[in-house]
């Protein structure tokens, strides 16, 4: 597939590039008490050890916020604090050093504390995500539009960006999330239309792992096809590692990024005589933090197998008890089922750069 990516502006996170053609960097959130620095810290790493390259932290009080420079000193990735409602949070976040802000314009008080928080982000040099959610939507433009509609979030956006600007601010990028993935679709495809602003992909309150990660692969699959997006989150009700790796899914879907091995495996039937679902869990868990691109296949059968997944760097196939490594599509060693695993990690780890094992 070749996406034709629409040019935005392009603003830096620390030393990530968001937009202006720069690859698209996945993000997350912790979910910890960010009050809690020895947790929220433990957390970040794990994100960062997962492919996490920006990561945000909820500012819900003043503990919150003197927490945040102990957190950021020890973040190995940017951290965004999230604030609503109270501007002086997001000035003591500034102070603590975080890389950037994410706000609400609508829900953060006066003309004048907009003021005082854009000057202090302008003097830190730090990027203010403007981020318009359908659930918290003014409410003049909810009755204009009749509802949370596309159009209305567009127009939230639009506001807050013009006062921004007005004070002469322009490291800005734009979310505008609904937990409704057409009219979340709807809302891009405008706002991509209107201003060229890098802009962060995510459909909100999608649900759990399942259904969260069908409804966010939709929406953002659509967008970024259609070359929209500069930078995403897969908002999950879960651990937000799976929202990183959900991420790199749905980018090497569309050929988009290609991190970290690639697992295909057979949907088994009632011919399969071995556990591939355990095996693929196994897999899966053991080579998550890996960012070398390779292809490895899990099949059932050991007659069509390797020749179904000939293009896999790596992969096995097994039967009764016995099993089949393959490279290529061809058979290079047959052993027992309960040594499928263990040997196909060794190999693994033979095909990945050192550097990339240690991480």
């Amino acid at each position: 597939m070749n996406i034709q990516r629409k040019l935005s502006k392009g603003v830096w996170i620390k030393d990530i590039k968001i937009g202006d053609g720069a690859p698209i960097s996945v993000q997350s959130m912790t979910k910890t008490d960010t009050r809690d620095i020895q947790a929220t810290t433990a957390q970040i790493n794990r994100l960062a050890w997962s492919g996490c390259e920006i990561v945000r932290v909820a500012v819900p009080d003043g503990e919150a916020a003197e927490a945040l420079s102990s957190i950021v000193r020890n973040s190995p990735i940017p951290v965004i604090a999230d604030i609503h409602f109270n501007h002086r949070l997001a000035l003591k976040a500034l102070e603590a050093g975080v890389d950037g802000l994410r706000i609400n314009p609508g829900n953060i008080g006066s003309l004048k504390k907009l003021q005082e928080i854009v000057k202090a982000a302008k003097d830190c040099g730090v990027v203010i995500r403007i981020g318009v959610n359908g659930g918290s939507l003014e409410k003049d433009l909810y009755q204009l539009y009749g509802g949370a509609t596309a159009e209305a979030m567009v127009e939230s956006a639009r506001r807050k960006v013009e006062l921004l600007e007005d004070m002469g601010f322009s490291q800005i990028k734009i979310s505008l999330k609904s937990s409704s993935v057409p009219d979340t679709i709807k809302a891009y495809r405008l706002m991509a239309e209107k201003m060229n602003y890098p802009l962060h992909l995510g459909i909100t309150e999608t649900g759990d792992a399942f259904c969260g990660g069908i409804k966010s692969a939709i929406g953002l699959g659509i967008l970024l096809a259609e070359g929209i997006g500069d930078t995403l989150r897969v908002s999950l009700t879960a651990d937000p590692v799976l929202e990183v790796q959900a991420g790199y899914e749905i980018l090497r879907a569309l050929g988009i990024r290609n991190r970290g091995p690639e697992i295909i495996s057979c949907p088994t039937c009632g011919r399969c005589e071995i556990d591939i679902m355990g095996l693929v869990k196994q897999v899966r868990e053991k080579i998550a933090h890996l960012s070398h691109p390779l292809k490895i296949a899990i099949m059932g059968c050991v007659v069509n197998g390797p020749g179904e997944a000939k293009e896999a760097d790596l992969g096995i196939a097994g039967g009764k008890g016995m099993g089949v490594v393959f490279r290529k599509g061809n058979i290079i060693k047959k052993c027992k089922e309960e040594e499928l695993f263990p040997v196909l990690i060794k190999m693994i780890e033979e095909m990945i750069p050192p550097q990339d094992q240690n991480k």
